[in-house]
């Protein structure tokens, strides 16, 4: 093992999958994310030493063994988890796709079919990335699908949450990022530099995302003995 893929001194928060937000007791938004590619980073950072807790939404994927793994729903509960661990951790890997809305009331009782059209009036999550942006000493990585202009939105994402890396990926009637699917990505650091790699693995995407970290972590900005 060499020195960029030894993570044995480094703890490492990983969220994963979706996060739902409830409507009424039978209902709820979110998003199509199966948790795959979290997964697969959390295991993979196992694999190279690292102490790993994974913060999960609802996924229907075997936790990893030896791994810590926080189960959530609601982006809000994703933020309170992540507020609470992060001064114990030396890099946090964001790939879960948190909703960037929820219902601004939610119904206690199922809401009837009435044969006419209804409203769901919506707010705005806490921004997580953004919470934690400020956070010195500490390797802050996240994700960003994308639709269109996936350099350009990738890029404005990076420095306005003030990240040390992003990876993204591109979503169409055509592409999918979703579940075990090969997959195109890009990966930038906080220069804007980008390296690009097609119709590869979940399984390659975790061990070239975490090559990467490994980069960051290995120049020593951070370390903490576990």
């Amino acid at each position: 093992m060499n020195k960029k893929n030894d993570f044995s001194s480094f703890r490492i928060l990983v969220t994963a999958g979706p996060t739902i937000e409830p409507i009424d007791p039978v209902r709820f938004i979110s998003n199509f994310s199966t948790g795959t590619m979290g997964y697969k980073i959390a295991f993979q950072a196992k694999a190279y030493g690292a102490k790993v807790t994974l913060v999960s939404g609802p996924v229907n994927i075997i936790p990893p063994k030896n791994i810590d793994v926080i189960s959530i729903q609601t982006a809000r509960e994703m933020r309170d988890i992540i507020l609470k661990k992060i001064n114990d951790v030396d890099c946090i890997i964001m790939s879960s796709a948190v909703c960037d809305y929820r219902p601004v009331e939610f119904k206690n009782e199922k809401i009837k079919k009435k044969g006419k059209k209804i409203s769901l009036e919506l707010t705005e999550n806490p921004d997580i990335l953004e919470e934690i942006g400020t956070r010195d000493g500490l390797i802050k990585a996240g994700f960003a699908l994308e639709t269109s202009n996936a350099v350009k939105n990738a890029y404005k994402k990076l420095k306005e949450k003030k990240l040390d890396l992003i990876v993204y990926n591109m979503v169409s009637s055509s592409v999918t990022p979703f579940g075990e699917n090969l997959t195109t990505i890009g990966i930038m650091d906080k220069h804007g530099n980008v390296k690009e790699f097609k119709n590869i693995s979940k399984d390659k995407c975790a061990v070239l995302i975490l090559d990467e970290i490994g980069e960051l972590l290995s120049r020593g900005r951070v370390k903490r003995e576990v």
